[in-house]
């Protein structure tokens, strides 16, 4: 990989830490930056946008790290919520990434755009919540993750479905926001897992690729989640989900 390509990654690994934290799709964004700038095949954009993944686990982890130590303690009232979601999104998460990483790159300019549209209809639902999430049923923790599974489709807001079914179960917009960052650890790690470490990414960039976004990921989080309860993200979504489309159409 030439020293261009490497920094242009880079500048993906920055959108990434930045856009993680907004109910828009950090994944989607991703792709149509490599798909269409880049001009990267839709199968290797896919590939690194999991692995880019992998700064913004580690920055949750950082930040929660409190909630997330908890969680290995006995009765800790959390982990009957992220043990179903975990699995639940595994059953739901794996067959689509096995038949989404072979899509081809115009088809998924309209996926993108498609599903783009779709979050950004969903998060114009009303919400109201006054339950804790500790309070959430098997059945619904199992809900919350076969949901969060289909945010392995790029355009599909992992934070925007998660927090979004949240709230649609009353559940307090604080414990939605952090119950949402928690289960995103294990669900991030499966799917790097299974997608593995880009052919074609060396050991120093790996690792360039990840500090960064881990770096912006952590600087950013308090402020972008203050800045996420301002804005309508929802005509955001709309608007770049029907600009993708339109743009692929034109480009037939």
């Amino acid at each position: 990989m030439s020293e261009i390509e490497s920094f242009s990654l880079i500048i993906v690994a920055v959108v990434q830490g930045v856009a993680e934290w907004l109910p828009v799709s950090s994944e989607g964004l991703s792709i149509l930056v490599m798909v269409n700038i880049l001009k990267l095949n839709f199968s290797q954009a896919f590939s690194y946008a999991v692995f880019l993944h992998l700064g913004t686990m580690l920055a949750v982890v950082a930040k929660f790290r409190k909630d997330f130590s908890d969680l290995f303690k006995l009765r800790s009232p959390l982990l009957k919520q992220v043990v179903p979601a975990t699995i639940f999104t595994a059953l739901s998460a794996i067959p689509l990434m096995l038949v989404v990483r072979n899509v081809e790159a115009i088809m998924a300019n309209l996926l993108i755009g498609v599903l783009l549209i779709a979050t950004g209809v969903l998060l114009r639902l009303p919400k109201e919540g006054y339950r804790r999430a500790v309070d959430l049923s098997f059945k619904e923790s199992a809900a919350l993750g076969f949901f969060q599974g289909f945010a392995i489709l790029p355009g599909i807001s992992r934070s925007g479905v998660t927090i979004s079914y949240l709230l649609l179960r009353k559940v307090r917009e604080e414990d939605a926001l952090k119950l949402s960052f928690i289960i995103s650890v294990p669900a991030v790690a499966g799917a790097t897992v299974l997608s593995g470490v880009p052919e074609d990414f060396s050991v120093n960039l790996a690792f360039a690729v990840v500090l960064t976004t881990f770096l912006v990921g952590y600087g950013m989080i308090d402020l972008l989640l203050r800045f996420a309860r301002k804005v309508s993200f929802s005509s955001f979504c709309i608007t770049l989900g029907i600009l993708a489309i339109a743009f692929t159409l034109i480009a037939l």
